[in-house]
């Protein structure tokens, strides 16, 4: 097979760091340019893939400049919530190209949102904490949002989830009807808890990420290899992971007038 050629974007950061040596161990893949927040958004031109890990605020144009080239994105940056992907989708669509979301590359993650998802219909009451560090710029977090559109998926016939006093702003950000109450604090990596609560009982799914590098390194094997060649709109590893059980598909909602805010800090916000 040939090697395709990736211009990665947001290299420098975190996950880009991640991103860069996964691809630098695989013999499938070569990274050809490695592009900041800032850099002049035609250095990706020659790449067959274009990967991003920058932030919220970049990734809509690069995403949007690889569509315009013809090329195929994987796009690991948080913050694109089903209103922000269906702004694109039609782009992507038109051009014939593919564009795979990935709020989350841990397996483990992936499986707990779906885990999640699955007892959805049978409890009423479910909210969300997650927690990351403090140097996290957006909130909630891309996998919280992902959990909580999932969830709404599941409760399609029964409807939304119960959720009190909402109107009040210590109840946490609703998402697709779930609160969702997001902790920025130093000595964290990622955890994310999902509460599901009915008569007498409660059930907690519980993630912790420990070392990043080992927790979303196979995910982003197998994200790289069904990247290359999609067609259309994907979102969420659980797309290529045969886990025993679907997750419900999210439905492409109306796309929202951004007003120049990145989706899910606008959706989230109300900027």
């Amino acid at each position: 097979m040939t090697t395709t050629r990736v211009a990665l974007v947001g290299g420098t950061g975190k996950l880009g760091g991640i991103i860069r040596d996964v691809i630098d161990a695989s013999e499938d893949f070569e990274v050809v340019a490695v592009l900041g927040s800032s850099s002049d958004l035609g250095e990706m031109d020659g790449a067959d893939l274009v990967v991003d890990a920058s932030v919220p605020a970049v990734s809509i144009d690069v995403v949007r400049a690889a569509i315009d080239r013809g090329l195929n994105v994987l796009v690991g940056t948080s913050g694109w919530s089903s209103e922000r992907i269906a702004l694109v989708r039609p782009l992507v669509e038109a051009a014939g190209t593919g564009a795979v979301f990935i709020p989350n590359f841990s397996l483990g993650s992936v499986i707990g949102s779906a885990i999640a998802a699955a007892a959805a219909p049978f409890f009423p009451s479910i909210e969300i904490i997650e927690a990351h560090r403090e140097t996290k710029i957006d909130s909630p977090s891309g996998t919280a949002v992902r959990t909580a559109e999932l969830i709404a998926a599941a409760r399609a016939e029964a409807g939304p989830v119960e959720s009190p006093h909402v109107d009040q702003r210590a109840r946490g950000q609703q998402v697709a009807s779930v609160p969702i109450h997001s902790l920025r604090r130093p000595g964290v990596v990622a955890r994310q808890e999902t509460i599901l609560s009915g008569a007498g009982e409660s059930l907690t799914v519980t993630h912790d990420t420990i070392d990043p590098a080992a927790a979303y390194g196979p995910g982003i094997r197998v994200a790289l290899a069904a990247a290359r060649a999609q067609r259309g709109v994907v979102v969420g590893l659980d797309s290529f992971l045969d886990i025993g059980f679907r997750s419900p598909r999210t439905h492409a909602p109306t796309p929202l007038d951004e007003g120049g805010v990145p989706g899910q800090v606008a959706r989230t916000t109300g900027a």
